[in-house]
């Protein structure tokens, strides 16, 4: 379906893709894995035309109806959801028109004409049988439903919608267009634990062939077939699912690793006999010997180890013992989208929000901290309250570079520091002249932990922390959260990532108003 060969890409004095080969066969059930960073977005730009590679071949099948999740696809305002999601079926709605145009023009035909007019109209009558196109409302409800737009509404206009409620939308859409082939980067970044469920199933049962991006690795053990793993510019081929890569990559990284250290002790042998018997005549030549055999030999690099992150957060002076309290509190903007609710949270608790998107977990932290008013009722917060707060979608437009990022917040600190700050996270110095809009989601999220890290805090709000975050910097973030001796409030859609953090689980689903 798709053959790609020797594709390399530079940006910005960085190599991105060095020499990359891949290839697709029908049906295959592809995961691109690897550390932020590393240029899976990239490729799919490559690969779908939307960014021209420095050099390589792209070759895809005539058979291959390519679908994209484009999370930067832009959404016209006045159009509903439904409107949006019926594009789908253009090419359909537009075979039904000229059938219906073919039989008003009838009486205008000759004999000859009718009867070639009669086929066509009878090829596209068996077209849209065989399409489903008149079970079209039925189909657009389901997927709707299995991803949550039900509880938007299909009638709300599009330009009202999140950043998350966005790409609900557009993979929805891409779902019902049903390509040969799904390019899919990071879909469950949005999707809550239900919808993050459906879309398994249905990715499981699909016949045709797709390539997905994502860090949720339960997800990819249940819907990947074969791993490509991104290290170093380059691609490796994996058959399996993630565990399966992850035994093979060990073990492929072992014995790299050993293979370095006996020809390194080699080397050592070879250049210590030269230095000592260079020089005497007798043993001149067995020296010259060593040295041909040296400078022939292929060298094994050492395996390049990516800077890994070490995240922490610095635990200020003591709250007082209520952190917020709740009193007939409704959440809310136009209309109401609780029930009053009643609650506190103490000192030292630790709280994961869990439910359906759009019933309010983001609107619940803001209200809480003042950022937004209650619809009705009152959010009381704490004395001596210190938050580091987390927030679920940044600016896409930032033109900051991550130094300047840092910076704009801790003018007082020195450009070296504000270097060893986000060295310390994981970046390189090449992240950190770099412009937040364009840095991957994974490096982005990042910047805006080291903000968190460099003040003194003792309650720490998460909003979706996961998002974009490579498998090694979640588990480090989670040890950062074990770590943090203050009281947590974290939103997450990753069970894995949050039931061992917390004392307790706040399901907005018993709060809603909203019939789900």
């Amino acid at each position: 379906m798709l053959s790609v060969e020797k594709v390399n890409h530079d940006f910005g004095g960085r190599i991105i893709l060095s020499d990359v080969s891949f290839r697709l066969k029908k049906g295959e059930h592809v995961a691109l894995v690897g550390p932020n960073g590393e240029g899976k977005s990239t490729f799919l730009k490559i690969i779908t035309n939307k960014l021209m590679p420095d050099e390589g071949i792209i070759k895809w099948s005539p058979k291959a109806k390519v679908g994209y999740l484009d999370q930067h696809a832009e959404l016209q305002k006045g159009k509903s959801i439904r409107d949006v999601l019926n594009e789908a079926f253009e090419e359909v709605i537009e075979l039904e028109k000229k059938m219906l145009q073919i039989y008003e023009e009838m009486a205008n035909f000759t004999d000859e004409e009718m009867a070639v007019k009669l086929e066509e109209a009878a090829d596209i009558q068996t077209t849209l049988d065989h399409s489903g196109y008149y079970m079209i409302d039925a189909k657009v409800e389901e997927v709707a439903n299995g991803l949550g737009l039900g509880d938007i509404g299909l009638d709300k206009d599009v330009s009202e919608l999140s950043g998350g409620q966005r790409t609900k939308v557009l993979l929805t859409k891409l779902l019902l267009q049903r390509p040969t082939i799904l390019l899919l980067d990071e879909p469950t970044n949005f999707l809550d634990e239900n919808h993050i469920e459906w879309l398994k199933r249905y990715l499981q049962e699909y016949e045709n062939s797709f390539i997905l991006i994502s860090h949720d690795i339960p997800f990819i053990n249940h819907v990947a077939t074969v791993i490509y793993h991104i290290e170093n510019g380059e691609f490796t081929r994996y058959t399996g699912n993630y565990d399966d890569f992850k035994r093979m990559y060990d073990i492929k990284k072992r014995q790299a690793e050993q293979a370095f250290e006996k020809q390194q002790k080699e080397i050592e042998k070879l250049e210590d006999f030269i230095a000592r018997n260079k020089a005497r005549v007798a043993t001149r030549g067995m020296a010259n010997s060593r040295q041909k055999k040296l400078d022939k030999m292929e060298r094994i690099e050492r395996v390049r180890e990516k800077p890994k992150p070490k995240f922490g957060f610095r635990y200020g002076r003591a709250s007082g013992k209520i952190v917020f309290e709740a009193k007939d509190l409704v959440l809310g903007y136009d209309e109401a989208l609780t029930s009053p609710l009643n609650m506190t949270l103490e000192r030292g608790k630790r709280i994961a929000l869990k439910g359906v998107n759009g019933l309010g977990k983001s609107t619940l932290l803001k209200t809480l901290m003042g950022i937004i008013k209650p619809f009705d009722g009152k959010a009381i917060q704490g004395d001596y309250l210190e938050v580091g707060y987390f927030e679920q979608e940044s600016d896409p437009n930032n033109s900051n570079t991550a130094i300047e990022e840092v910076w704009h917040e801790y003018p007082a600190l020195t450009n070296l520091e504000v270097r060893a700050a986000l060295a310390k996270c994981g970046l390189t110095n090449d992240h950190i002249t770099s412009q937040m809009k364009v840095l991957s989601g994974g490096e982005a999220a990042k910047v805006r932990l080291c903000k968190l890290m460099l003040r003194d805090i003792n309650l720490l709000v998460l909003d979706e922390p996961t998002n974009h975050l490579d498998v090694e910097a979640k588990e480090e973030l989670k040890s950062a959260i074990k770590a943090f001796k203050g009281t947590l409030l974290v939103v997450s859609h990753e069970p894995a990532f949050y039931m061992d953090l917390v004392d307790d689980v706040w399901n907005v689903e018993d709060w809603t108003t909203k019939v789900i």
